[in-house]
């Protein structure tokens, strides 16, 4: 079994290391006291984030009371620690900074750079929308990717571990400017923040990232269609007919002949194979985008669908192409199986053509 990441994230040998860095710009510094609140009896029982607010805290006890002062002996030493332990840094400015939002902001871009502030910007935003916003946008000009990303990843509606921002899934309309300065990015750390953030807006507002994708497509530049093709992932899955034909895919005249799946009864551990041939019934070639939907059994009897990525192609006039797959049953995490007749179907740009069922003994 994997370790779990809040056994891989804040060890010892971290905080040891931080300790000794800030009592060589603070001597008063007592690395002692810091432990002593940081181990309390609730540690081991405390999440990944709730460890990472804890040892903020008592990085709190153990620093000046006046904030501006705490600030500035981490401002000494943050350069040093970098990855998801470095991002108790911009958790300290979330957690006692809020009231000095000049130095805090500030702290942020700078802290950023060496881990992530995409969670410690979120109070700013909900506290000061306008203000954090356009600051956002200046740092999507900025010259570190790593500011640029925060300028998305931190204003993304829907991010996960995080706070939400209603007033984003609601009116996503401050984010786009950041968007378009971001949407040709040479880095694809930045790209993928930008297609996450344009797939969040998409639970709550898809028309309006269509229409902002619709516009970028004039003279579009290789990353710009990177990141169209993934901002649109959640809507091609469910077959969203203007996501499709902004890709190419339009409504395909197609057939979908000798649909076999075997065997018709598996058990966990089984892998259920199919195939089918798909043909362009059309007088064009066609751009086919091939997806499979298994319909899980729930808990309560009824089923849930799950869209999986088969396979694209560009059929000629009366061509015939044989697809094939298998699919494993495994135990994973992420989804939890139940016995039952289940259900697979073949999806051809968003229109289902034909489904078979066969039952699954968990």
């Amino acid at each position: 079994m994997a370790e779990a990441l809040k056994d891989q994230m804040f060890q010892r040998p971290f905080f040891e290391a931080l300790g000794k860095s800030i009592g060589k710009v603070y001597p008063s510094f007592s690395t002692k006291d810091f432990f002593s609140y940081l181990y309390n009896e609730d540690w081991e029982d405390k999440s990944l984030k709730e460890r990472m607010y804890h040892a903020s805290q008592s990085l709190h006890e153990t620093l000046p009371d006046n904030y501006d002062e705490a600030l500035d002996i981490l401002s000494k030493v943050y350069q040093k620690f970098d990855g998801f332990d470095a991002m108790i840094f911009p958790d300290f400015v979330e957690q006692f900074g809020q009231d000095h939002y000049q130095l805090s902001i500030e702290a942020l871009e700078r802290f950023t750079q060496f881990s992530s502030a995409e969670f410690a910007i979120r109070p700013f935003i909900l506290k000061h929308p306008e203000k954090t916003m356009d600051k956002m946008l200046s740092w999507s000009r900025h010259d570190n990717h790593h500011v640029r990303r925060l300028s998305s990843e931190g204003c993304r509606p829907r991010l996960p571990w995080a706070m939400a921002l209603p007033l984003f899934k609601k009116d996503p309309g401050m984010i786009f400017p950041i968007l378009d300065n971001l949407k040709s990015d040479p880095s694809l750390y930045v790209r993928k923040s930008v297609a996450n953030n344009l797939n969040d807006i998409t639970k709550d507002n898809p028309d309006l990232v269509i229409a902002r994708l619709e516009k970028w497509q004039t003279d579009a530049s290789k990353e710009t269609q990177w990141i169209t093709r993934h901002a649109l992932r959640g809507m091609l899955k469910a077959g969203h007919p203007n996501a499709l034909k902004l890709l190419g895919y339009g409504s395909a005249k197609v057939s979908v002949d000798n649909f076999k799946l075997k065997p018709r009864k598996i058990a966990m551990g089984d892998s259920l194979s199919f195939s089918f041939e798909l043909r362009n019934d059309g007088k064009r070639p066609q751009n086919l985008m091939v997806d499979f939907i298994v319909h899980f059994v729930k808990s309560n009897g009824s089923t849930a669908p799950k869209v999986f990525k088969l396979n694209t192609l560009k059929l000629a006039p009366g061509e015939t192409q044989l697809i094939s797959k298998s699919h494993p049953f495994k135990v994973i995490t992420t989804r939890k199986y139940y016995s039952g007749k289940h259900k697979l179907a073949v999806q051809v740009n968003g229109k289902v053509l034909g489904e078979q069922s066969f039952d699954l003994k968990v």
